[in-house]
């Protein structure tokens, strides 16, 4: 068997979805952790870690965790939402064809898993020298990381098309 479609794939895509959504902003919003050396301590949220990398002329690093982290997930996510709500309530979303390449496309640039990776071997390493405080935004990166992975494993553009052509959804865009 090449391909079976899932009655419900693109609803519990759409539900992972928005669940990826919600961690995403507490993510991006809270601290991602904390560290306390010498009675001294000091938190960081993502985007200012991003930021101190790049005051510290490390811009190509700067960069890359920024589209890496931030922009890539974050825009997948939304291409995500836009292409399955309006298809729960049987619209076609303007612009179908295009945002189904566009998402195949940057799919490989998201590195959610790589960042939690790092972060995780940079707590093990820091353990030793100070108190490390792991903050809201970690465990969010952590849910994260599971939501996507399980909308990459629900999610198939074929089940989009097959849904359209099976004619429930009505040919209005929005």
């Amino acid at each position: 068997m090449l391909y079976r479609s899932s009655p419900r794939s693109l609803d519990n895509s759409l539900a992972f979805a928005l669940a990826a959504a919600v961690l995403f902003v507490i993510a991006n919003i809270y601290p991602l952790l904390g560290i306390e050396i010498q009675d001294n301590p000091n938190a960081t949220h993502l985007f200012g870690a991003v930021r101190y990398l790049w005051n510290h002329e490390m811009h190509l690093i700067s960069s890359l965790v920024f589209v890496t982290a931030i922009v890539i997930p974050g825009l997948e996510i939304a291409m995500i939402v836009y292409l399955l709500l309006p298809l729960r309530f049987r619209v076609v979303p303007a612009g179908l064809p295009l945002i189904l390449r566009v998402l195949q496309n940057i799919k490989p640039w998201g590195m959610v898993e790589v960042f939690m990776l790092g972060i995780l071997v940079s707590l093990v390493k820091l353990k030793g020298t100070s108190t490390i405080i792991p903050g809201v935004a970690l465990w969010s990166f952590g849910g994260l990381t599971l939501m996507l992975a399980a909308v990459a494993s629900s999610f198939n553009p074929r089940d989009v098309w097959i849904r359209i052509e099976q004619g429930s959804v009505c040919e209005r865009s929005i």
